[in-house]
């Protein structure tokens, strides 16, 4: 599915971690790749209160967390950079989405990193 929001079709995702080697690619095309299935459930179930767009965003969270297994293996990890950066992402697509009042950390409220 094409995510048909045009704000979040025009975002590159994790823009600033791809250009600092000290982040793997492959393993930032997987974060990528969660935060587009993000916007693909958000635009197919399409949440209609925050508590909905929570459980969304916590439950790509979740899979954000297991990929500090990957980042570890590579020398790297979700460290204050790579944190800061993953919850705009997850508040630019709440944004996109219209629910403009999401709490950031309520968005990720689930993460280890």
């Amino acid at each position: 599915m094409a995510i048909t929001n045009r704000q979040a079709a025009g975002r590159t995702f994790l823009r600033r971690l791809y250009a600092d080697a000290y982040f793997p690619d492959y393993v930032l095309d997987k974060g990528r790749a969660i935060l587009v299935r993000l916007c693909e459930r958000i635009e197919s179930e399409q949440p209609s209160d925050l508590a909905s767009l929570y459980r969304l965003t916590q439950a790509a969270t979740e899979e954000f967390n297991r990929l500090e297994a990957e980042f570890e293996a590579e020398g790297s990890e979700i460290e204050t950079v790579a944190r800061e950066e993953i919850a705009e992402d997850f508040w630019f697509i709440a944004s996109a989405y219209g629910f403009t009042n999401a709490d950031v950390e309520d968005l990720i409220a689930t993460r280890d990193w």
